[in-house]
C-alpha cells in the first residue's frame, strides 16, 4: 500500500511546483525531466508519483481558478493536506498570488505588462476555441473537508471582477482584435467605428466594446455585435460574474450580444464566445441577495 506523502514532501513538490510555474509564466525555459529527477533524490518518490502530484497540484489551482503548468493536466484525487499546503503558499507569498492573479498592483510591484500585441496575431478568430460544455463547467465534486477550506479562500469569480487592470486589459485586447478583424475582412470603414464602450461612455450599458459582424455583404456585415468582455488569468473553465444588467440586456438583445470570456490571459489569451440564452450555456446561481428588512 503506498505511503502517504509527509509534511516535508508536501512541502518541497509544492516548492518545485511553483518555482517551474514562476519560470513559464515569464516565459523562460525550464525541463520538467530534471526537476522531477532531482526531486526523486530529495523525497524518494518514483517518477509516476512525482508525475501525479504536480497533477494533483495543477487541479487544486484549477479550483482556485488559478493558472497551472502546461502538461501536468489536473488530476482531482487530492489530498486535504496539498491543498492546505498550496493554500498556505499562496498565502505567504503575496507577491506570488498577485502576480498569477494580475494583482501586482495591490502589493506596490511593477505593473505587469498585460498589453498584448494584436499585430502579432496573424488571424483573429484562431484565438477563438469551442465553448466548454455544460458538464465540463459543473463544481468538482469534492470532498466534504476539502470544500469547506475553499468556500474560505477567495471565490475566482469575485477576485477577477474585483481586478479592473485586468479587466481593463482584457477589454483593450478585444478592442483591438475586433478592429484587425474587420480591417481583414476588407471593411476598414466597420474597424474605424469600433466602440471601447465601457471606457468610452462608463459601465451600465450591460456590454464593453460595440463592433459588427463584418463578413457578407450590406446590412448583414454592418449588423452591430455587443461584446461583454470577462477576463481571467485562470484557465476555461474559471466562474466569472454576470450582472443582472448583463443578463437583461443579453435577453433583450439576443441576436447582437455576446460574452467573450477570455482566460489564461497573461500567458496565451485564449477566448471563447457564449451566446443567449446564457443559462443554457452555463450554469447561473446567485452571488448575492437583495434584503427588504
Amino acid at each position: 500500500m503506498p505511503r502517504n506523502w509527509s509534511e516535508s514532501e508536501i512541502a518541497a513538490i509544492v516548492e518545485d511546483y511553483f518555482e517551474m510555474l514562476a519560470l513559464e509564466l515569464e516565459g523562460r525555459r525550464y525541463n520538467k525531466t530534471e526537476h522531477r529527477r532531482a526531486l526523486m533524490h530529495t523525497i524518494e518518490r518514483n517518477h509516476g508519483s512525482i508525475e501525479r502530484k504536480h497533477m494533483n497540484i495543477s487541479a487544486v489551482l484549477a479550483v482556485l481558478g488559478l493558472p497551472y503548468i502546461n502538461g501536468y493536466k489536473p488530476y482531482s484525487n487530492f489530498q486535504q493536506a496539498l491543498f492546505e499546503a498550496v493554500q498556505a503558499r499562496l498565502h505567504d507569498d503575496a507577491v506570488l498570488y498577485a502576480s498569477l492573479t494580475g494583482e501586482a498592483a495591490a502589493v506596490g510591484e511593477p505593473l505587469p505588462e498585460f498589453r498584448i500585441d494584436t499585430e502579432q496575431i496573424v488571424d483573429p478568430e484562431r484565438v477563438y476555441v469551442d465553448a466548454p460544455l455544460p458538464l465540463e463547467v459543473t463544481d468538482p465534486q469534492l470532498p466534504a473537508d476539502i470544500s469547506r477550506i475553499v468556500r474560505k479562500f477567495e471565490p475566482p469569480a469575485e477576485r477577477d471582477a474585483r481586478n479592473r487592470m485586468l479587466g481593463k486589459a482584457g477589454e483593450e485586447f478585444v478592442f483591438e482584435l475586433e478592429r484587425k478583424r474587420l480591417s481583414m475582412l476588407g471593411r476598414q470603414d466597420l474597424a474605424d467605428n469600433v466602440r471601447w464602450v465601457a471606457r468610452d461612455d462608463g459601465d451600465g450599458f450591460g456590454f464593453d466594446i460595440l463592433s459588427f459582424h463584418g463578413s457578407g455583404t450590406g446590412y448583414k456585415a454592418s449588423r452591430e455585435r455587443w461584446l461583454e468582455i470577462k477576463t481571467t488569468n485562470g484557465p476555461k473553465t474559471t466562474p466569472f460574474f454576470i450582472t443582472r444588467n448583463e443578463l437583461s440586456v443579453s435577453e433583450e438583445n439576443p441576436e447582437i450580444f455576446r460574452v467573450v470570456r477570455l482566460y489564461d490571459f497573461r500567458r496565451r489569451a485564449r477566448a471563447y464566445r457564449l451566446e443567449p440564452p446564457l443559462e443554457d450555456r452555463v450554469r447561473l446561481t446567485p452571488a448575492i441577495y437583495r434584503a427588504y428588512p
